[in-house]
Formats: structure tokens, C-alpha cells, sequence
């Protein structure tokens, strides 16, 4: 999560959740995601790995390998991947590389926060673009261009699959 993520909570006080049951829920998710950071679990056993997010299944997450891109999102449980066809399982022949398609070569934090937002404010604003192509910049996944030149993640896969299926 980022510093934005305020808003997905925001609107449940609406609903009537109070506010510290909202705190409380976050605090759980926290501290149930902290012990998933780990490479000293390989599998958990399949009951577990079915219904929630395990270190397998979050190391995908964390993987900068085509068929791992924007995978398994899932805090506690990993059945809303599952539902909403973003779930991979960490495959064997497939060691996870992790960290970012494109390394941006800093450990300073604050550059960490904000490089993507940069990048893709340069890419909205600079150039000769339609308005129609700069708003795109804002709401298309990474890896889009408004001239064809990127790839998103789906198309990364897919190229990942057809190369691999053929070895």
C-alpha cells in the first residue's frame, strides 16, 4: 500500500463501521502480512494455500518476472485473486526475480514513493499528444504508450507463455 490508500477505508464509516473497527481490521492485515515476507517458508499445506495468502503465493506478488507482473494483490485472503483472475502460484521452474521491470537504481525513499507518479506525469504532459492520449497516461496501466511502442503486463505474459510453452 501507499500513502493514498486512506480512501478504500474512508467511505466504510458511511456504512456504519466505526472508526476503530476499521483501525482495528487494518492493524490485523499488518500484522498478518508481515510473517508472509519470508523465503524460509516454501508451501504451506493446500487447505491454507486455498484460502489465504501464504509466502508462496506473495513472493509471485513481489516478482518482477512476466508471469508473476501484477499478481496476487491479496492481504489475508488469497480467494479474491482467485475470483477475480489475478491469482498465479509461484511455479517451481520459475524462480522469482523481485523487484521492478525496470530497476530505478535508488534506495532513497522518497524517490521510491514518487518516481512512478513522475514518470508518468512526464509521459502525460511532455510531447505531442492528443488530451485524449495524456488522460490515458493517467488511468492505462504501465507499460502503455499512445504511440503502440509499450507493453502492459498482460502482453508481457502472454509473449512469457509462447516462449515457454514451446521449451
Amino acid at each position: 500500500g501507499g500513502f493514498y490508500t486512506f480512501i478504500f477505508w474512508l467511505w466504510l464509516p458511511l456504512l456504519g463501521f466505526h472508526p476503530a473497527m476499521i483501525m482495528l481490521q487494518m492493524s490485523i492485515s499488518l500484522l498478518y502480512q508481515f510473517w508472509i515476507h519470508t523465503e524460509a517458508i516454501n508451501k504451506m499445506p493446500k487447505w491454507f494455500e486455498a484460502i489465504f495468502n501464504t509466502p508462496s503465493h506473495h513472493r509471485v506478488h513481489h516478482g518482477s518476472n512476466p508471469i508473476y507482473l501484477d499478481r496476487n494483490h491479496a492481504g489475508i485472503l488469497i480467494i479474491w485473486d482467485k475470483l477475480f483472475g489475478t491469482f498465479q502460484p509461484e511455479l517451481e521452474s520459475e524462480r522469482v526475480n523481485y523487484g521492478l521491470v525496470k530497476n530505478i537504481n535508488t534506495f532513497n525513499p522518497i524517490k521510491i514513493a514518487f518516481i512512478e507518479w513522475v514518470y508518468m506525469f512526464k509521459d502525460a504532459f511532455s510531447g505531442n499528444k492528443s488530451i485524449k492520449d495524456r488522460l490515458q497516461y493517467l488511468i492505462k496501466p504501465p507499460g502503455w504508450k499512445h504511440d503502440g511502442t509499450g507493453k502492459i503486463s498482460d502482453e508481457l505474459r502472454e509473449e512469457w507463455l509462447e516462449t515457454n510453452s514451446k521449451q
